[in-house]
């Protein structure tokens, strides 16, 4: 008789864990969303760069209170994890979230948007960094994955920089508004080098880790 294979992860870990907030370099962190940032998710959801590459549904003021309450049904149900990106102490500029929770199977999907307010700042590499460590060493996942449209050169990088090599092309991966798109996966695994431990290409120099504490708020 075959022994059946044990969980990644063991059924009512993830539940039994708070939903942290992580801090990143330069005051930033990540937090759970609240009701108090149903305004900002609004704006989020009828920005144009969102919507095309992330396909939410427009949302009105109680639609948003709505959808932030089931992110937390949805942290107690093991399925997925959804963070706010902000100053410590300040408004959200962004989302990060992992999704499609596999513990048994011991993976899952990192997704992330960004409001213009903070675009270009480099925090959505920071979060995506911070949030695999956390999906590793807290939660215990093997293999955490991005996917994203080819047309969207701005999300590959985000990836490869937070140390999500590219493993391949999904062809006609997703449905959006001006037809199917092609999707690159990326993946990290926990027995992967830190990103600021790969020599860089261009240098052969060995990056400096960021200064990201090493407790969280």
């Amino acid at each position: 008789m075959i022994d059946s294979i044990p969980p990644v992860v063991p059924s009512g870990r993830m539940r039994e864990l708070p939903h942290p907030e992580l801090a990143l370099p330069g005051g930033m962190c990540l937090r759970p969303w609240t009701a108090d940032d149903a305004p900002t998710l609004v704006a989020a959801y009828h920005d144009p760069d969102v919507r095309h590459w992330n396909r939410p549904s427009r949302l009105d003021l109680a639609g948003a209170e709505e959808r932030i309450a089931l992110w937390r049904e949805r942290w107690q149900a093991e399925k997925a994890g959804t963070w706010a990106i902000a100053p410590e102490g300040g408004r959200a500029v962004g989302l990060i979230g992992i999704a499609d929770i596999d513990l048994a199977g011991g993976s899952g999907e990192i997704l992330y948007w960004l409001l213009p307010a903070g675009r270009g700042t480099g925090v959505t590499v920071k979060a995506t960094d911070r949030l695999a460590r956390w999906a590793f060493d807290d939660l215990g996942l093997h293999r955490v994955r991005i996917t994203h449209s080819v047309a969207n050169p701005a999300s590959c990088a985000v990836a490869t920089k937070a140390g999500f090599p590219l493993e391949g092309t999904m062809r006609g991966a997703l449905l959006h508004a001006d037809g199917w798109h092609d999707e690159h996966l990326h993946a990290r695994l926990r027995t992967d080098a830190a990103p600021w431990a790969q020599p860089d290409p261009a240098t052969g120099r060995t990056p400096v880790p960021p200064p990201t504490p090493q407790t969280d708020l």
